[in-house]
This record gives structure tokens, C-alpha cells and sequence, in this order.
């Protein structure tokens, strides 16, 4: 699969977690882990974090066509991006994201992040490895099942296992969990990004 392919796969991974999110959760307050760098001490909402999730992914057909903060307007998706129907708001922002990606060939085009530029063949990942991962810890935040799919499964073992001890070095993965050498992939992939297999 192409790191594109990979990323529509990870984005539709989250939305379905967030399509599954109950009204009586938008509320919920989440664990330490979910703090931002910013403010480690703060402790953040469910819609604080999909909120903060959907900026991220607004700016995503901007960042495939190679604009930069500066091109678009740095306040373009400032705001509430999820009002009063949060899953909807969601979802139609998600879409716009992978039908920008479907189509995305060029993988050394610049892809502008706040923290940097990357070609987007390294680029991409970033975004895959925050939106499958956090895919699984939020379906464990809201209860519902974090079985992610197999071809995305695979796609992020093959691509993140050369580069883990790059990435814990960095701070994008935590220390890495023991995990039984014949256990399912998933769980040998969230062991190797520093997550708790399932019980």
C-alpha cells in the first residue's frame, strides 16, 4: 500500500471510534496520557481531544497541495470545528481529508506541519501513526471494540518497526511493552509503540 492508502485507512479508523462516541461522553474527562506537551498538567475532555483532531485533519488537503500556515491564513480553521453535531462535523471533515489523499501521488512534495517540513512520504506517517494509534486508545476511552484493520495493522508494523527506536528516542512512542512473539499483530504493534496489549 502507498503511505496515502495507509493514512485513509488510519483517518476512517478514528472516525469510526468517533461515529461510536455516546452523547453523554463529549463531557468525559481523559487520562493524563491524553494532556498536550503544552500543558501536561491539564487535564482535557473527549471533545477537547476530537476537537484538536479535527483542526488537525482541516488542514490536510492544504498540506497535500504543499500550502503553507501563511498561504491559507493561520486562523482559517480556528473555532468550535465540531458544534452541535460533533460526529457529523467529524466525519464531513474526514472525508474532505482522505478524498485530498486519494488521489496523492507525489510523495516528495513538502508537506508543512507547525513543528517543521517533511516530503510527504515521511510526512504521511506522522499523521498515520497519531490518527491509528489514537484510534485504539480512544475506542478504549469510550468502550467500544479498538480491532483495527488488518491491511492497516500491517502497514503500520511494516512501516514504524524500522524506525521505533528512532521515534522512543524522539518521544513519539514510549517505552516499548513486552508482547508474546506469537501474539496477533495488533498486539505486538501497540506493544512496540508503548501501549498495553488487551487483556
Amino acid at each position: 500500500m502507498t503511505p496515502t492508502d495507509t493514512f485513509v485507512l488510519a483517518d476512517r479508523a478514528l472516525d469510526r471510534v468517533v461515529q461510536q462516541v455516546r452523547d453523554d461522553q463529549w463531557d468525559t474527562e481523559l487520562p493524563a496520557s491524553f494532556a498536550s506537551q503544552a500543558a501536561p498538567d491539564e487535564r482535557v475532555t473527549l471533545r477537547q481531544v476530537l476537537g484538536n483532531h479535527a483542526y488537525d485533519e482541516a488542514w490536510m488537503p492544504d498540506m497535500l497541495a504543499g500550502r503553507t500556515m501563511d498561504d491559507v491564513g493561520r486562523t482559517a480553521y480556528d473555532g468550535d470545528l465540531l458544534g452541535d453535531e460533533p460526529r457529523a462535523a467529524f466525519h464531513s471533515i474526514v472525508e474532505r481529508g482522505v478524498a485530498a489523499a486519494q488521489d496523492f501521488t507525489d510523495f516528495d512534495r513538502v508537506m508543512h506541519f507547525s513543528y517543521g517540513d517533511f516530503p510527504a512520504r515521511e510526512g504521511l506517517w506522522h499523521v498515520i501513526s497519531f490518527r491509528g494509534l489514537r484510534a485504539v486508545d480512544l475506542a478504549r476511552v469510550v468502550g467500544v471494540d479498538e480491532t483495527l484493520d488488518a491491511d492497516l495493522v500491517q502497514a503500520m508494523w511494516d512501516g514504524f518497526l524500522p524506525q521505533a527506536e528512532t521515534w522512543r528516542a524522539m518521544g513519539i512512542f514510549g517505552p516499548a511493552v513486552p508482547v508474546a512473539p506469537d501474539a496477533p499483530l495488533q498486539e505486538r504493534l501497540l506493544g512496540l509503540t508503548g501501549r498495553e496489549p488487551r487483556p
